[in-house]
């Protein structure tokens, strides 16, 4: 017997080797384009919205889509597979309106167990800290459980009672159009549950402000805006959820000789002209000590050096960055008499123009 049904690929414009995500947003633009609220009353709306929803039904699910492209809608005959009216349609494919209007798993109870809040302290550290790592224990407040009412909220020798404004469901339903939309009770805030006489100690909340020392390991390597995860130490969860995680976030503090990019470490260090021109062995401080490095004859004013892991160590345990050292040419900002006249000599010998030696200088100064 031969059906008058239309093609369920034609129905909702998509090809036979069309995709999961694909159907499914074809499947949207169909239900959207026939929903109730904008073709009240419209029969021809509500066949197309029925028709669309059995094309999806069918073509979402792997069996009933191969049974279709064997044998067409003869091969779907006793797989349930139509619809009465718009509630059974809707009821079938709540997930595509849930994505639509922010309703469904979204709107379930919140009295279902639930993490704690993370909790964020910002911590300043130096610069050879950071290098090198540290233990370091910090003070705040969080929330605890209330110890006097064992974190029920209510007062000790009594209990939290059902809502009867939503009977301890944590939503109400209103209608809308053909469907139902569930919110949160506004009467208990989604928790099912009303406390008549709060605990004095923390006032209903279950949870009270107490300081807190924790411990912190800092990892060698870390940097400026890296973040330390101490789980647990957030606020307690609620309805029996775990609690919330710390999250320290670092700020390190510069350094007076040091620069740092990345896992490299800059320094610059200053020689004398005797020292550039005729060359000289000189000590580099590190990070933990100092190091020996010879400046050749000639050596210019920005001459880039090199030590080879004397950086930072990687924060991921695996080797250290370089330190790199930029020598400048220092000038000497007084003389003696003898050393003007053996630059005087050498800008001579070397055929340079200079200034000349002020009068009376020398009688000044030795005046």
């Amino acid at each position: 017997m031969m059906t008058n049904k239309r093609d369920y690929y034609e129905i909702l414009g998509v090809q036979k080797n069309v995709s999961e995500s694909e159907l499914k947003k074809a499947y949207r633009q169909k239900a959207l384009q026939y929903h109730p609220d904008k073709n009240q009353g419209n029969k021809e709306s509500e066949e197309k919205f029925k028709e669309a929803s059995e094309a999806y039904e069918v073509l979402k699910d792997p069996e009933k889509k191969n049974l279709y492209d064997r044998f067409g809608h003869e091969g779907l005959k006793g797989a349930g597979i139509g619809f009465s009216g718009f509630e059974d349609a809707f009821s079938s494919f709540g997930d595509i309106f849930e994505d639509f209007f922010g309703f469904g798993e979204r709107s379930r109870s919140r009295t279902a167990a639930h993490q704690g809040a993370d909790l964020r302290y910002d911590m300043k550290i130096s610069f050879l800290d950071a290098a090198f790592g540290k233990e370091l224990d910090i003070s705040i407040e969080k929330k605890v459980e209330c110890s006097a009412c064992n974190s029920t909220g209510a007062k000790p020798g009594t209990s939290p009672e059902t809502c009867s404004h939503c009977h301890g469901v944590g939503q109400i339903s209103t209608s809308q159009g053909f469907f139902s939309i569930r919110t949160t009770c506004p009467s208990c805030h989604g928790q099912g549950q009303a406390i008549k006489t709060p605990c004095k100690d923390c006032r209903g909340a279950g949870s009270v402000l107490r300081p807190k020392k924790i411990n912190v390991k800092i990892p060698a390597g870390v940097d400026n805006g890296t973040r330390v995860r101490l789980q647990g130490e957030g606020e307690p969860g609620k309805f029996g959820g775990p609690p919330g995680d710390l999250y320290v976030f670092l700020r390190v503090e510069p350094h007076d000789f040091f620069e740092r990019n990345k896992y490299d470490i800059y320094c610059k260090v200053p020689i004398s002209i005797s020292q550039a021109v005729l060359g000289a062995d000189i000590e580099v401080p590190t990070l933990n000590s100092s190091h020996k490095i010879r400046i050749p004859q000639s050596t210019q004013s920005g001459a880039i050096f090199q030590l080879e892991g004397a950086g930072i160590q990687h924060i991921k345990g695996y080797g250290r960055g370089n330190q790199v050292i930029s020598v400048f040419v220092k000038t000497p900002t007084s003389l003696t008499k003898q050393q003007e006249e053996l630059f005087r000599e050498l800008a001579k010998i070397s055929g340079e123009k200079v200034l000349e030696k002020s009068k009376g200088f020398f009688q000044r100064r030795k005046k």
